[in-house]
């Protein structure tokens, strides 16, 4: 009704003025006979009513449905009455929402063919590293060392741009599983060994065999593996020391990476999940991608787990995964 009113406001205005100069050519014409005036203006101010009550009740669907906010893009073409405006306009957004969803299929099928095309590359790519690291495993000189070095980051960018990419798609990609916390990090611990030993940083593990959550064993190994790669780089040189524990807190059990290296900035942690945000750190760092704290948080938030980060500079970071309850027995370490 607002939006009606405030449409035709020029027009009553117009309409006023109309009946004022009317009004003031009777009185000029010498009919001053003031009945006749207020006559002429009555009927004026019925048929204008008139016109206004129809255009209200045709036109009413219209506005109400301009004067409603959209929560969902279909509600753009709703009904919006059956006069020939709201008609026209109907059709007119059916028409651009039409093309719209052509064009969002088809960016859809892009991205989905890219996506395959690059899960298709990294797969060919993880076949010539997996050859060379056999190759590399029978070489005993620290030369071929080095190269396994460097295979190893190869292989760990390889799996941030596959994971990246199916992050998109990542319920196509999910299997919800009961996981073991201390098998799982013991694997993973040891599938990074030359990564600590590389660095001359050795984890202790205090997590309890009972602890199990509810998660993917393959995305939550990717995130812990980022974690770990993270606490690794920035401890190398400063601390040859890591802590990973799991404990619980009321029902919810948390899984705790505690470095004592550089330490991230006070003004850098807000930002610290941005995508490829490396902050003071990663002009030191230039291995920095920005890119592993933010494939953590995304991938959690999936896996509707939460990501807690503290730090302060020259004393360590906490990384925390928060997962909702324990799936195991009730002999773990009390809560925190």
């Amino acid at each position: 009704m607002k939006l009606f009113l405030r449409e035709h406001l020029p027009l009553t205005i117009f309409f006023l003025v109309q009946v004022a100069i009317t009004s003031l050519i009777y009185w000029l014409d010498n009919s001053h006979r003031s009945s006749t005036i207020w006559y002429a203006v009555l009927i004026s101010f019925v048929l204008y009513g008139t016109y206004l009550t129809f255009r209200y009740i045709t036109h009413r669907k219209f506005y109400a449905r301009l004067s409603t906010k959209l929560t969902h893009l279909d509600e753009s073409i709703a009904d919006y009455g059956d006069s020939p405006l709201g008609t026209e306009l109907h059709e007119l957004l059916q028409s651009q929402y039409s093309h719209f969803q052509n064009n969002t299929h088809s960016l859809k099928a892009k991205l989905d063919q890219h996506v395959t095309f690059i899960n298709q590359w990294v797969h060919q790519m993880k076949t010539p590293v997996s050859v060379v690291h056999l190759i590399l495993q029978k070489e005993d000189h620290p030369a071929f060392d080095s190269i396994q070095d460097e295979m190893d980051r190869i292989k760990k960018g390889l799996d941030t741009i596959l994971y990246t990419a199916r992050l998109e798609t990542f319920s196509r990609d999910f299997k919800a599983e009961t996981v073991p916390l201390a098998a799982l990090m013991s694997s993973i611990t040891s599938e990074q060994k030359r990564l600590f030993i590389r660095n001359r940083v050795f984890p202790s593990v205090d997590i309890n065999p009972s602890i199990v959550v509810a998660s993917d064993t393959k995305w939550l190994s990717f995130v812990l593996i980022q974690l770990l790669t993270n606490a690794v780089k920035y401890s190398a040189s400063h601390s040859q020391k890591m802590t990973i524990q799991a404990f619980h807190r009321g029902k919810q059990v948390a899984l705790e990476i505690r470095d004592e290296g550089v330490g991230i900035p006070s003004q850098d942690l807000k930002r610290a999940f941005d995508p490829y945000f490396t902050g003071e750190n990663g002009r030191k760092y230039q291995e920095s991608t920005g890119m592993g704290l933010y494939l953590a948080k995304e991938i959690c938030k999936q896996l509707n787990h939460r990501i807690e980060l503290e730090s302060k500079v020259d004393v360590g970071t906490t990384v925390r995964l928060i997962f909702q309850e324990d799936l195991g027995g009730t002999d773990s370490p009390s809560s925190r």
